[in-house]
Parts: C-alpha cells; structure tokens; sequence
C-alpha cells in the first residue's frame, strides 16, 4: 500500500506535465480578418481627407503670403500688421489642424480596432477553453516559446473566425 501510494506521489508532478499550452499570433488573425481590411481603408481614407484640408489650409497660407509680399511695398504700416498677424493666426491654425487631426486620427483608429481586438479575444477563449488549454500566449510578446511542447493555435482561431 505504501509503495502505491508512493508512485502515485511520484507520479503526480508528471500530470502537471499533462497540460496543454498554446501559442497565437494574434497580429496574423487579425489581418487576415475583412473587418481590419475595411479599418485600413476606411483609416486611409480618413487620413487622404484630413491631407486634402491641410494642404487647403497651406494654400491658402501661401497665397496670402504672396500677396503680403507683392504688396507689401506699397501697404501702410497698419494694413502690414494686420496681414502679418492674419499670416501667424494663420500659421497657428495650420499647426492646431494639424495636431487635432493626429488625435482625431488616433481615436478613430482605436475605436475600430477595439471591436476587432475583442472579437479576436472572444474566438482566442472559446478555443481555448473548447481545446482544453491552460495558457494560450502571444507569440510575438513572449522572448521564447518551444513550439514542440506547445501548440500553433492560429489555424484554429481564424477556422472559429470563418478566415482562411
């Protein structure tokens, strides 16, 4: 009886052994998946509008510019302070566009990409627990995985997503 329970005893840390890990890579999934395909256009396409009314913006700098220069010769001294400070309020609107379209630009990207990070998380879990898996890590955020003692489950996430 002691000898049983014994190798049970020296057994039992060989079934810690037993369990499954995973491994993902995530960034993959998600480019493979049609919704961060429509995110990319639709973040191009923002940032195409947000060039075309900065550029707008530095033409019509430009063109003042210009004027102020040609004319500046002939202008009264109070018509040159005012086009100068028309010039700077100018400036100071080009560079406050171009911060907030940055921003804009930052959070529009976040808001679509928590939708798609999250739907990926949700098929990442179901897998999981559908595999019966202890871990599932990040390939790209962990130093080192051995892959010969943990299985690719990218396959079977982009299958419960519906991608190839």
């Amino acid at each position: 009886m002691k000898k049983l329970f014994l190798a049970l005893m020296m057994l039992a840390p060989m079934a810690a052994f037993a369990q499954k890990f995973g491994h993902i890579n995530s960034q993959e999934v998600m480019q493979a998946m049609p919704e961060a395909t429509q995110m990319r256009t639709e973040m191009e396409a923002l940032q195409k509008q947000y060039e075309a009314d900065e550029k707008a913006m530095i033409d019509e700098y430009q063109k003042k510019v210009e004027a102020y220069q040609k004319d500046e010769a002939t202008m009264p001294d109070n018509m040159k302070q005012r086009k100068i400070q028309e010039i700077q309020e100018m400036e100071q609107k080009i560079t406050q566009a171009r911060q907030d379209n940055a921003q804009a630009l930052q959070k529009a990207y976040a808001d679509k990409l928590t939708p798609i990070q999250n739907k990926v998380m949700e098929a990442i879990k179901s897998v999981g627990n559908a595999g019966g898996y202890v871990y599932i890590m990040e390939t790209n955020s962990i130093p080192f995985i051995n892959t010969t003692l943990s299985t690719d489950v990218t396959a079977q996430v982009k299958a419960k997503l519906g991608i190839k």
